[in-house]
């Protein structure tokens, strides 16, 4: 894992609305290291189509991390990893609620080096 947070301010009802969802907390409760949806599916036993929904709403949010591989026939496979390690809820100068998250910071050899490289995904 890696060794410092990027603190990033995303959508506040997002985040709340993910950290609601049982199914999302679990996702994010088992998730271990680089995995498919096939295999987060798996692992939480929560249907492949409802696990789609929840990996988008987590990626979204910013607390799941999409990264797609190259497989040996040319395709890419989507995996997903934690991409945070604290979320902080709290009030701003307003008295408005909002949410931080502590971003794991990506390395370079994670970034994407293709913009094109998570097309054509699959689990």
């Amino acid at each position: 894992m890696p060794d410092s947070f990027a603190p990033d301010a995303p959508d506040t009802q997002g985040v709340l609305d993910a950290l609601d969802d049982p199914d999302c907390r679990t996702i994010i409760e088992r998730i271990d290291g680089p995995m498919t949806a096939t295999e987060i599916s798996d692992a939480c036993d929560i249907p492949l189509s409802t696990t789609y929904k929840k990996l988008a709403l987590l990626t979204e949010t910013g607390l799941l991390d999409r990264r797609a591989r190259p497989r040996a026939d040319g395709r890419h496979v989507a995996r997903f990893v934690l991409a945070f390690g604290e979320v902080r809820i709290g009030l701003d100068e307003t008295r408005s609620v909002n949410a931080v998250v502590d971003r794991w910071e990506r390395s370079p050899a994670d970034r994407p080096s293709d913009p094109w490289s998570e097309a054509g995904e699959e689990t």
